[in-house]
């Protein structure tokens, strides 16, 4: 059993302190640990040039334009049974580098599309993708912040595990916290998250889950806070305007908020639920939008008015070079 713990905080600040105490919790457990400061790995920002998706759905694997180091960070990830994240929390909600991880998490390792790739490779004759990267496993998030602007960092976590379709256990964050390593009731907090951690990835393990198990859709690892989405647990809603429809932030589904035992809940139709962003059956839905569009966007290349119309724009005029280059 290995549980890996990244910090996206400063070198052996309070992120680095809070992770390696879950850490500690895990390997009093009887758990392998490892640990990454994500800053001394060179992650860069995707540029969205959709590479990934493209060789995703035509069946020519993983592929990353990137040079850096992200693939070997997702080979470290997909060899751990459980994951933990402790991040900054930056402007409400979650820093840069997090964002960074986030984004080249997202198509190119979307589970559904790699099993519909998987599909396609092995029609091909082609060698599969190793099953690790099918593997079910476990990830908790904790955000730390210096005051209480907070509210956006439970939803941008959680975003992480979205495309994978990993088991989110806790997903918490701590406000007016400088001096966390003093307050013993914050970390006592952090232990817990790191026993619910070991606990969630042991019971994954001895099931032998994979994402694309019958039962894995209906199995919930979630131990933290009971969230306004009774789906996903998220608390941010898009409200569109001009109606009562509100439409969870992270998981896509819609309904109405209403009251429920004294709290806001939303309620959906049952029968939409298959379009939940974080399940199988919504990323396949999702896949074929994706291949879909694509498609669209690669006869449009072909079209001499697409053409005439990206080179007039074009012209307009030339991008400001960087003074540091």
């Amino acid at each position: 059993m290995k549980i890996l713990g990244i910090s996206l905080g400063t070198k052996n600040g309070n992120n680095d302190t809070m992770c390696r105490v879950a850490l500690e919790e895990a390997k009093e457990m009887g758990c392998d640990i490892e640990f990454i400061h994500l800053f001394d790995w060179n992650i860069k920002p995707c540029t969205g040039c959709v590479a990934c998706s493209r060789a995703l759905v035509m069946g020519k694997g993983m592929v990353c334009s990137q040079k850096d180091d992200f693939a070997a960070l997702y080979e470290k990830m997909t060899d751990s049974d459980g994951i933990l994240v402790v991040d900054p929390i930056f402007e409400s909600g979650g820093t840069g580098m997090f964002h960074n991880l986030m984004d080249r998490m997202g198509p190119g390792h979307d589970t559904g599309l790699m099993l519909g790739c998987q599909a396609k490779m092995m029609e091909q004759g082609k060698e599969p993708l190793p099953m690790k990267y099918f593997k079910q496993r476990a990830i908790s998030f904790l955000g730390i912040g210096g005051s209480d602007w907070a509210v956006r960092t439970e939803t941008d976590h959680a975003m992480l595990a979205m495309s994978t379709g990993w088991k989110v256990v806790d997903n918490d964050y701590f406000s007016w916290s400088k001096d966390v390593l003093m307050q013993d009731d914050k970390v006592a907090r952090v232990k817990e998250i790191g026993r619910n951690l070991v606990e969630a990835a042991k019971d994954i393990a001895e099931r032998n889950l994979m994402i694309m198990d019958p039962e894995n859709d209906k199995l919930d690892y979630f131990k933290g806070h009971k969230g306004a989405c009774p789906h996903c647990h998220g608390n941010n809603f898009y409200i569109h305007p001009d109606t009562n429809e509100a439409e969870c932030e992270l998981c896509g589904l819609k309904g109405e908020l209403v009251m429920m035992d004294g709290a806001l809940r939303l309620k959906f139709d049952p029968a939409i639920l298959h379009h939940a962003h974080d399940i199988l059956s919504g990323k396949a839905l999702h896949g074929q939008d994706i291949f879909e569009n694509e498609g669209r966007l690669m006869n449009l290349f072909k079209d001499e008015t697409f053409k005439a119309r990206k080179a007039h724009y074009t012209a307009v005029c030339e991008p400001t070079p960087s003074p540091s280059k």
